[in-house]
Order: C-alpha cells, then structure tokens, then sequence
C-alpha cells in the first residue's frame, strides 16, 4: 500500500488535514517528526507524497515548510485544504486547571491561544513543542501539565482528557495545507486553481515591480507574496508568489516563461485546485481565446499571410 507522510505525531491537525487531502486514495498515512523528515521521504522516494501546513491565518506563513520546499530536489503541490482552527486543552485525568503550572503545544497553537491562557490559567507558563501532538504525548509522560492540541488527538491518547474544548483566541483562525509529491503532470485545470512559486529576484532598482508587473499586465490575480531569506546569501530574499490560475492557462505559462527570463532562479512549486473552489476571475483580455487569437494573428505575419 503506498505511504502518505504527515507532520506528527498522530493526533496532529496535519494528520486531519491529510486525510481529507488523500480522500478516496487508498493510502497508509506515516507520520514524521519534522517538515523536513516528511518531505525529504518525499525525495528519496520512501512515501509518494506528504501532507504539510504551509499558512495560518492568524501567524502567516510556515517557515519550515516555505524553506524545505526550496531545499533539495523539486517537488510540487497537487492539492490544498484548509482546516479550521479550534484547540482542546487536555491534562491528565483528574488534573484541575489551579494544578496546571506547564501548558506546551507548537508555537504557532500558543501564538493563537495567549488571550485564553492568560485568561483561564494566568498562572501557567507556556513551553514550545515539536507539534500540538506531541504536546499531548509530553502531558501523557508527565513532562508538562497541559497541552493545547488538536481534537483529534485524545483518540491516540485515551489517558487524557479535556480542560476544556474549542480554544481559540481568533475564531475563524484557519490553516492551509498541501499535499506534496515528486515532479509529474499537474492536476487538470479546473477555473478555480492556484499557482505557486518560489522566484530568487535580482538585487536592483524596481525588480520587484518589473516582476509583479508580468502578472499585472496579464490580468493575473496575486493572492500571497512573501520573502524569505535565501540562508548563504546574506541580503538577498526568495520571493513565495501564490496567484490564481492553472500552468495550463495560457496567461499563467506566458508569465512563468517571463519571470524565468526576469529571475536568477524561479522554482515551480505547482498548480491544483484551490480549496475554496472559487472561480479565477479573468479579464476578456487575458482569456484562453484572447491568447489564442493573438497567437494565431502572430503566426499569419510570420508567414507572410497578413501586411
């Protein structure tokens, strides 16, 4: 049966995204103990693919995953949803929340839940962990407390058991996941995909204009742009571009091709179906027949057809 990679361990909401990811795929899901581990199984071919978060609405990016889809060989996403975000606070059976000194979860879970803590359990120091997940495992072995997780996790861990559910300082907060794989043919368009990129720009006067404007001028919607320092190269940036639209798209390969000719580097992250499923917009402009009439009005001057 073939192996789908996780952020675990299980219990976490990487666990629960991945399964809706992998829906209708006959899989075993493996959890592994960082980003890195899962996707570089990836890499060398041990899973075919890997469920990873890549963005919170409430702290934005996952640098993890931002910097380890650059690092090594290629790899693409094919699929995205989006999990909302509540947490369950879980202890030790018979623990009161006035016993809890020690609350651990991952950084980005406490960064969503401070308003709560300081209102419900002032007293309680929070400790960073791996994942929301192994949190809980640290609360089972007695090393903390309290664990801010996710739902799922009590059905790994039957000895905890909630403080309290729900937990969530934002209450819309959600995250974005990807499913991750090694390079092959995309996902069929759909009208309602996303692109994502990763491109190195040059280190002068108005490149990143001249580069945002190759989408502008093809009526293409930017939905995320973010830089992140490239580690060997002090003062220098990758720039994470997400934009509505398929490689497929005749307007999308038209404005991968000029930032390639625009970038020191552009690495391909992929195109698959949005998880909203809502429609790219596309001006008459910069449809499909657009392109294709300017297409063919171009090859009948070439050919002498046309003054």
């Amino acid at each position: 049966m073939p192996q789908i990679a996780y952020l675990g361990p299980p219990g976490t909401f990487t666990e629960q995204a991945s399964r809706a990811l992998t829906t209708g795929f006959d899989a075993e899901l493996v959890a592994y103990d960082a980003v890195p581990q899962a996707l570089a199984a990836v890499r060398a071919g041990d899973v075919v693919a890997a469920g990873v978060p890549v963005e919170n609405s409430v702290e934005g990016s996952v640098p993890v995953t931002l910097d380890s889809l650059v690092s090594g060989d290629p790899l693409v996403a094919v699929a995205e949803t989006i999990i909302p975000i509540t947490f369950d606070v879980l202890v030790r059976q018979g623990t009161t929340a006035a016993e809890v000194g020690t609350v651990a979860s991952h950084p980005h879970a406490i960064a969503q839940v401070r308003g709560w803590l300081a209102e419900n359990l002032p007293g309680a120091r929070a400790e960073p962990a791996a994942s929301t997940a192994a949190a809980a495992a640290a609360v089972d072995a007695g090393e903390f407390d309290a664990a801010i997780s996710a739902p799922i996790v009590v059905e790994h861990y039957p000895s905890l058991e909630r403080l309290a559910t729900g937990v969530a300082d934002v209450r819309d907060a959600i995250t974005r996941f990807l499913l991750v794989r090694r390079p092959g043919p995309p996902p069929e368009p759909t009208g309602a995909d996303r692109t994502s990129v990763a491109a190195v720009i040059a280190h002068e006067v108005g490149s990143l204009t001249d580069v945002l404007a190759e989408l502008s001028l093809r009526g293409i919607n930017l939905t995320r742009i973010e830089s992140r320092p490239i580690r060997d190269r002090i003062g220098e940036y990758r720039f994470y571009l997400d934009f509505d639209g398929h490689v497929a798209d005749a307007r999308i390969g038209d404005a991968l091709a000029a930032l390639r000719r625009r970038c020191s580097e552009v690495r391909f992250l992929g195109s698959y179906p949005k998880a909203d499923h809502s429609p790219s917009a596309v001006r008459p402009s910069a449809s499909e027949q657009a392109f294709r009439a300017s297409e063919q009005w171009l090859a009948e001057i070439r050919a002498g057809r046309l003054a």
